[in-house]
């Protein structure tokens, strides 16, 4: 019975470790160009590197939105923190309330 139950532990561990690296190799090339920048510091937002995270973050986060709730949004309007809180605010919304009440609340960048 040891072995069976060595077996089956096994199986349960591999699961729990593929998983989450299987559900982050559906788009690489955006997730990779957000990672690079994982636990840097920018001197300001004027820095050449935090430009290049914010508009990844953006790319990021219109395609995230526009899939899941299909709202197409400019990633020219709205910083990426911006897109962020939309879509956490899109995630606690009721099913009759409307998607423009809630952009309205964010300035518009442009």
């Amino acid at each position: 019975m040891g072995l069976k139950s060595f077996f089956i532990f096994f199986i349960i561990l591999l699961w729990f470790v593929f998983i989450p690296f299987s559900a982050d190799a559906k788009d690489g090339t955006v997730t990779s160009r957000l990672s690079v920048c994982d636990g840097k510091t920018f001197t300001s937002v004027q820095d050449p590197e935090f430009l290049s995270y914010d508009q990844a973050l953006r790319d990021y986060m219109v395609k995230r939105i526009s899939n899941r709730f299909g709202i197409a949004l400019d990633p020219k309007t709205y910083s990426g923190f911006d897109l962020l809180e939309i879509e956490g605010l899109f995630k606690c919304k009721k099913s009759n309330e409307p998607f423009d009440l809630f952009l309205k609340m964010f300035p518009k960048h442009p």
